[in-house]
Formats: C-alpha cells, structure tokens, sequence
C-alpha cells in the first residue's frame, strides 16, 4: 500500500522537470517608480510605495519567487536586499554614510528578478526597470559663519539710519530649514544699536562726536534650526562729526619754556572748509596779556634804570619813586609790587602825595617831557569830575594852576599856563585828547613832548594830535611858592583849610619829569616795548603769496592768502616768543577770528573763533652771592691817603642756579646739578652799618671815570653809595672794586663797617648780605678774614711785604737783624722825643697853623703808642683808641 503513493511521488516530480521551462512563464512586477527619503549618515531608507515585487508564477518554487533586487546607473550608493522570497518584500540601504551637503538627490534604475525555474536559478526572469528618486534628509550640524571677519562702518553724527550697515552669515548645511539664517542679535548691551532679522545695523538715537567718536558692537547670528554662531562679529562703528567749517589740529594749550626762543602754537592745525569753493582767507591772532604786568611782559626794571637802558638823556626826576628814608613822599599811597617786582600806586580817589621842594624840577623851559604808565577807567557818576594825575599849583593865598595833566570825562588834558615873564600874550594852555585806551581799563604808556607852543602825546608809542587847544593868558607874576601834587592838586588858598581835589582813580607807575628835553621816538618805543609777543617761525619759508601784518606790540597778527594750503601751512609757523630772561610765569589766552570768502560772495562760511592758551612755565630763579674779605686792617696812613682803600677790591659776584630741564639763560656747569648763570643786575647798595659818615673827616665814593664805558650811575650820602644801572656782573664788580673809603683823621675811628646788597629785576632777585668791617693796624700785622658764606674768592693782597723764613737759620739772621733794627728804633724815637720838647718851645704858634691847615695829622700824644711788628722789615706806628659802637638802618636813592 505505502509503495504505491511513493512512486506516484516520483512520477509528478519527473514529470515536473521535463515540463520545467513551461512553468516559469511570468516576470516578476514591480511599481514603475518609488520616492525616497533618507536621513543624512544614517543607512535605511524609506521608500513610497514599499518596496515589493510580485510574480504569477507563485507559488510555483523559485519561478514564483523573488531572489533579488538590482540597482543600474549613477554609482549610486545604495544597495536593496530581499527581506522575503515568497513575499517578494525588499529594502532599500545605503552602501555607506550619505552626506546631505555632498549631494541631496539621487536617481536610479532597479528590476526585481525572480529565482528561475529551479533551485540553480536557471532560466530567471527580471521585472521591468523602475525608477527610484531618493532624498536625503538635512541634520542641522554646522554652525553659522559670518562672511566677514569683521565689518567697518561710519555714521554722521545727530543722524538717524535705517541701516548704517549689513551684516551677513551663513550656514553650510544643504536644507533650507538649517542652512538659512533666521535672527540676527547684538551681544554688547547697552549700545544705541538695534539689528534687524536681515543683518541689517541702525541706530535708535542720534550719536555725538564729542560724545564718542567709535563704538565697538560685537553680532551674532541663528540658522533656522537655532543653532547659533559658535563665534561673535565684532561691528566697529565711526561717529563721524557734522562738517563744521573750522580750525581742526590744534591744543588748547601750549606750555612754553623761558629761553627758548621762537616756539609754534599751532604746528599741525587746518582749516576744515568741508569743500566750499573759496576765493580767500583771512586769519587774525591776538594775544592776550592785559593781565601780566603792565599791558603784557616787559622788563621790571626801576624807571631810572629803563631810561638809561633805552638811552634816555639823563635828568629826569622820578615823582613816583619807590619809598625809602630818601624818597618818604610816596611812603602813604598803595602800593601794588606783587608782579614780579613792578612798582605800581593804585589811587583809590583818597590819596595823593606833595612832592618835595627840592625834588621838583624848578625851571620847565619850553622843552620837556612828562611820562607815565597809566590804567584807567571810566569814572562813576553822571557828571565826572576832574581826576588829576599831575598838578603844581599855588601853595597858598591863591589856586592857579601852574601845569597839571588830568582826566575828565575820558579825555586827557593837559593844562600849561606861562608866566608873564615868558609871554605876555594870548596863548595856547589846553590841550585836549579824546581816545579809548584812556578809559579802556588797560595798561598804556603815555608820553607828553611840549615844545611850546606845540604839544604831542605819544600813547604806546603812536602819536596823537591834540584835538582841542585852548588859549589863555598867562599868569601874573607873584612870590608865591608851588606845590607840586602826584594823584590830586593841591589847593592852599581861597579856601578855609587847605587839602587836596580832584583825585585820580586809577593805577600810575613810573611818572616822571624832564626838563630841557624832549623824548625820541626812538627811546619811547624802547620804554614801552613788549618783551612778549607773536613771531613767525622760519619767515622765509612763508608762501609768498601770504600777506601777514604785525601791531606794534607784536600782540596781533594778521594774515591773508587764496590758497587754503598756503593759509594752512603759514599759520602752522605762527609762534610765541618772550625775550625777558626771566619772564613772569603763568597763563597767556590766544584768540583767533577767521573770515573765509567765497566766489562772488562777500562772506560764505562761518569759520568759530578759536579760543587757546600759553602758559609760561616760571623760570629757574638764581642765586646771587657775594664774596670775598669780610675784615679789612689797614694802617692809618692808607685811609689818610688821598686815594683812601678799596674795601671791595677782592670782590666777587656769582650767581647759580639748580640744574633743571631749562635754564633761562647761559650757564656754565661749577658743581654737579648747580650750574654758574650769566645775567646782569640794575643795583648794588652799600649801605654803612652804625653812624652815618661824616663828611668833615671821612667819605665814601666812586670816581666818574670808573663807570665810563658802562651803563651805570652812582649816588652816595653819609648813608652809603648806590650803584645803579641794567649792566652784567661783571661790570658791577669792576666799579664795586673801584669804591673808596677815606677817612683823614684816623685816630678817630675805630672801625667802619658797611654792608653790600646786589639786585636785579629792581629786587626781585637779591642777593645775600655782605658785611665788611674797616679798622686801623693795631698791635698786629694786617689780617684777613675770608667770609665763606658762599663761592670762596682769593685772598686780598697785603699792601705790605713780609719776610720769607724757610729754614732755622733764616729764623735766627732774622731774629738778630729784628733786635738790631728794635734797637736803633728805639734810640732814633728817644732822640725824636727830646727834639720835639725843645721845639714845642719855639714853635708852637707854627705848628698851630700846621695842624689846621692839615687836620689829618691830628695826633694825640697822651695817648699814643708804639708797636713794632717783627714780622715786617719796617716797624708801623698805630694809634690805639677805644672802640665805639654805633647802629643805624637808613636807605638810598638811586638817581
């Protein structure tokens, strides 16, 4: 029974491989085209539809099923794989990692083929081709880039932008979603910036230059899967100013060093014209230095000393001179010598000064000159009353007015009233000047030349006419006396009590008289010359189509030129110079006003006035010493001779100054860091010490011819000897070393001290007291005491000539021929004395007559004794007296 179903088995399957190649009679099917979507570097792929080939030949084995799916064309980098044969379901995977940013598409062929008619795969069938799109899915996985690695922009001040600038990043992943940039943002905070989703920059306030002139923003920036920028932009923002036509370059202040020279104010400083046509430029600098001294910086000498500096003929008379024992009539006005030494009287319309008698020039001939430094302003009330500067007028009885110089309602007059011994008709007697600087509250220097009839006034050096004159007539003769008034007049008669009106308010220095001469224009320009002022640095090299103009006080200059650069270049040398040696420290304003025209225009551009300053730094001050001998033991002979001793032969004048950045002056190195100065003085005072001279028996003085050849003066009285002048130091000491000191009657004097001050800048530099003390040869040989105060000079000489002992043996000859010498001495004085009583008999009446017509040889035997030195090769007689002691403080005139 089993045997039969075994071979009806065997007979189907032999029948089945002889009908083979008729059962595979059908090609696999697939759809005609799939979709697919990948995610960049993973493997699986999803398709629409699946996957999935069929066969009619199922379930017939192997014709009916699928065995494997192929891929044709592109290199494509996938592969499919058969999931299940019978079902005929496959997939679709990537060979390795698809990059989405290598490429996004792709496209190919696949076929499904099916096992064949038996297990060999004999006789197999392919499906038709069908076509696979596949697209690979973007991962976000880069981060945004800015294209720039760092952006510039600039913006107007006081504008609002939309956009100043834009910023751009971008992504380098391949979708849209991940490689677009969504947001932008700033990360510095507090700036008055905003930014846009585009990139875009703007301002959300109006920027200020003078505010901020640059502002540093850093941006970052989002792709549309906010993933931010792993680095910030930095955004750099210029604040650009509005273009203000004006001055640009330049420093509001300038620091200048004293001595040295020409220094520029402005080297780097341009015009900004923000590109007007112009046609010319004019540019006027001012100076500004009403605040320094009197008007600006000038030399602080004393009057007197001015005028012989500027060669002034000598004779005139101070009337306000510094006060002094001498000089006691300014004594009760105020004074203000705070500026650098620079004597100055403010009158506050209460105070006023008579001028001695005897200081008064007392013959005013039909030449001579009144001058003054004056500041003065306008005077309060409606009605202003006369304010005298000058005025000599009747001491008593009456109240003529003889001369006076005034102001009334800013006008200067000048009033000059002949007697009738000098004219005895209608004249002229008032002169009238009408000008700004008079009321201007400035310092100006005033100069009245009177050449009768003809008067000029020269202010600041310019002349002036006078715009009224007025006649009169003179004045009778009369026997009263003059007063001459400084800073009122002086009223003596026609009132009860006599007292001073018309007082001036204002400031005077330097106000003087000389009669018999009229000042040069010259020497006036000389007295009121600015030692400060503006230069041109290199003037050759200025363009020579630049026209520049100086006032006379070099305090204002003015240029003009058509071309900007030459105008540009050419105020780049403007300069400041101060020549003074020692200038005063402290602040200078400058002003600047510029005028710009244009083609056919008048006036185009308004160009704003600069407003800058100098400051000068103070000067290293110097030292001034005196050195030499303090003691001086000479023998009565020597002070009776008529050329008396020179005290301060040996003398020595330095002057140091501590070595610094600048030194104003020429110095040479004496010691480390202190360096010797070269500059001049204008006094040296030797003032006695004790009782004043007298003049019966003693004097102190200089010859004239010892100051020929300097710019030097000499005074004395009983108080002393002055010595005045702006000269070097080295011309002080030759005619300090030139004084002499006389005394005829020795026996009288115990000692003479004196006391020795130098100057210069009439006082602001003093130099130490020196002290000298002159006595007689008493029992000792001369001595000599160095002051070591300061720089040690040499030793003075001794008038006489000890002898030179080197050896024992010189000591003994010498010793013998002393003992010698005593002895023949001593006999010759007992011979003498007997002499001299027998003639004291016989001549007594002759030697009366002598001793008056010679009183230096005024000898008082009773008193009288006799050294011999031993260490002279003559033997001295001196006379010893009891000292006396004397003190005293007194002051000199100079001049």
């Amino acid at each position: 029974m089993l045997g039969v179903p075994f071979a009806l088995v065997w007979v189907v399957l032999g029948l089945s491989c002889i009908l083979a190649g008729k059962v595979n009679k059908h090609k696999p099917w697939i759809e005609t085209s799939y979709h697919g979507v990948i995610t960049e570097n993973m493997d699986t792929v999803l398709l629409d539809p699946p996957l999935v080939a069929l066969d009619k030949d199922a379930p017939v084995p192997y014709a009916g099923e699928i065995c494997a799916f192929k891929i044709h064309g592109q290199e494509a980098p996938f592969e499919a794989v058969v999931l299940n044969r019978t079902s005929g379901e496959g997939v679709l995977r990537a060979k390795g990692p698809v990059d989405c940013e290598t490429q996004k598409e792709y496209t190919f062929i696949i076929q499904a083929y099916d096992c064949g008619a038996e297990a060999s795969g004999a006789s197999w069938k392919k499906s038709h081709k069908a076509v696979v799109h596949i697209q690979v899915d973007d991962v976000n996985e880069f981060s945004p880039v800015f294209r720039e690695p760092m952006y510039h922009a600039s913006a107007m001040e006081g504008k609002i932008y939309d956009s100043i600038l834009q910023v751009e990043a971008w992504d380098q992943d391949c979708s849209p979603q991940y490689s677009q940039i969504c947001n932008y943002d700033i990360v510095t905070s507090n700036t008055p910036f905003a930014i846009d989703r585009n990139g875009n920059i703007r301002n959300t306030e109006r920027l200020s230059y003078d505010k901020k002139q640059r502002y540093k923003v850093m941006v970052t920036a989002f792709d549309c899967g906010q993933k931010r920028a792993t680095e910030s932009v930095a955004v750099h923002i210029d604040v650009k100013p509005v273009c203000k036509p004006g001055w640009q370059g330049w420093n509001k202040q300038v620091d200048y060093e004293p001595g040295t020279g020409s220094k520029q104010l402005f080297p780097k400083m341009h015009l900004e014209t923000c590109d007007g046509p112009l046609s010319a430029v004019r540019a006027m600098v001012e100076l500004q230095t009403s605040h320094i001294g009197k008007g600006c910086d000038r030399e602080t000498y004393s009057e007197k000393s001015m005028q012989k500096l500027c060669g002034a003929a000598s004779g005139s008379t101070d009337l306000l001179p510094a006060p002094s024992i001498s000089t006691n009539w300014t004594a009760s006005l105020l004074t203000d010598s705070g500026r650098d030494s620079d004597l100055i009287f403010n009158f506050d319309g209460r105070q006023a000064a008579n001028v001695p008698e005897q200081v008064v020039p007392q013959n005013l001939t039909d030449q001579f000159t009144i001058a003054t430094w004056m500041k003065h302003g306008p005077s309060p009330g409606l009605r202003a009353e006369k304010e005298t500067l000058l005025c000599n007028s009747d001491k008593t009885e009456m109240n003529r007015h003889h001369y006076s110089l005034y102001v009334h309602n800013c006008r200067l007059v000048f009033l000059l009233r002949r007697d009738f011994t000098q004219v005895d008709t209608f004249r002229p007697a008032e002169f009238h000047w009408k000008l700004e600087q008079i009321c201007d509250k400035e310092w100006h220097y005033y100069v009245i030349n009177v050449e009768f009839p003809a008067v000029t006034l020269f202010v600041d050096g310019v002349t002036y006419e006078p715009y009224l004159v007025t006649d009169d007539w003179p004045i009778h003769p009369s026997s009263i006396d003059t007063q001459l008034t400084v800073g009122a007049c002086w009223q003596g008669g026609e009132v009860s009590t006599p007292r001073f009106t018309q007082f001036f308010r204002g400031s005077l220095s330097g106000l003087t008289i000389r009669p018999g001469r009229i000042e040069t224009q010259k020497v006036i320009s000389c007295l009121q010359a600015c030692k400060e002022g503006l230069d041109i640095h290199s003037l050759e090299s200025l363009g020579k189509d630049i026209k520049f103009h100086f006032n006379p006080a070099q305090s204002v200059l003015v240029m003009e030129g058509e071309d900007l650069e030459s105008v540009n270049t050419a105020m780049a040398k403007v300069s400041y110079i101060n020549s003074r040696q020692f200038p005063t420290a402290g602040l200078r304003q400058l002003h600047i006003t510029t005028t710009v025209q244009c083609f056919g225009e008048d006036i185009c551009i308004s160009i704003p006035d600069i407003k800058a300053l100098v400051m000068v730094l103070p000067p290293s001050e110097p030292r001034i010493t005196i050195a030499g001998s303090d003691q001086l033991v000479r023998p009565a002979a020597d002070l009776r001779g008529a050329m008396g001793v020179a005290p301060f032969k040996e003398l020595r004048i330095t002057s140091t100054v501590t070595k610094g950045d600048g030194v104003p002056f020429s110095a040479v190195v004496k010691l480390p860091g202190v360096l010797e100065a070269m500059h001049n003085l204008d006094y040296c005072d030797v003032l006695v010490i004790g009782e004043e001279l007298n003049p019966e028996q003693e004097s102190l003085e200089i010859h004239h011819s010892s100051l020929m050849g300097k710019h030097l003066d000499a005074t004395n009285s009983t108080s002393g000897i002055s010595i005045y002048g702006v000269d070097s130091m080295a011309h002080y000491e030759e005619a300090l070393r030139q004084v002499r000191y006389r005394n005829w009657r020795p026996a009288t004097l115990s000692n003479r001290r004196f006391r020795l001050t130098c100057s210069e800048l009439n006082g602001r530099y003093t130099s130490n007291e020196f002290n000298l003390e002159v006595s007689l040869v008493h029992n000792a040989a001369p001595v000599e005491h160095v002051n070591h105060m300061a720089v040690q000079s040499q030793y003075m000489r001794s008038v006489h000539h000890p002898l030179m002992v080197h050896s024992v043996n010189s000591h003994i000859s010498a010793a013998t021929v002393v003992v010698v010498i005593c002895i023949a001495a001593l006999v010759c004085i007992v011979v003498l004395g007997i002499y001299r009583l027998h003639s004291t008999h016989q001549d007594s009446s002759k030697s009366e007559e002598d001793e008056a017509k010679d009183p230096e040889m005024d000898w008082d035997d009773s008193t009288l004794t006799i050294t011999v030195n031993p260490m002279e090769v003559r033997g001295h007689y001196t006379k010893e007296f009891p000292e006396k002691a004397y003190s005293r403080s007194s002051g000199l005139a100079r001049g």
